[in-house]
């Protein structure tokens, strides 16, 4: 941990430390305007680190087999469970 963090997490601890003797009142923050939202949005939006195509098309035929596979298997034993069940009950 560098100094930077050290302060940081110092001026936490002392915020911490002050607010549990004030009694923990929540903070209201206050609203802002429409335009100021989509200001912000827009900005943040910027900052992402948006997957390439590649990577987009890779991801999702990743997920497409999972799933896939995930469902055969649900499928699979719920079919061996419900032979074994039915199997079990009417050998009386």
């Amino acid at each position: 941990m560098n100094r930077e963090m050290r302060r940081i997490q110092e001026k936490d601890e002392e915020r911490a430390k002050r607010r549990r003797a004030e009694g923990a009142k929540p903070r209201v923050k206050e609203r802002v305007g429409f335009r100021q939202y989509l200001r912000e949005v827009r900005q943040e939006m910027k900052r992402v680190a948006w997957p390439t195509r590649e990577q987009t098309i890779t991801y999702t035929v990743v997920v497409l087999a999972v799933t896939t596979i995930v469902g055969l298997l649900t499928f699979g034993l719920d079919f061996a469970f419900k032979t074994g069940v039915l199997e079990i009950l009417s050998v009386s």
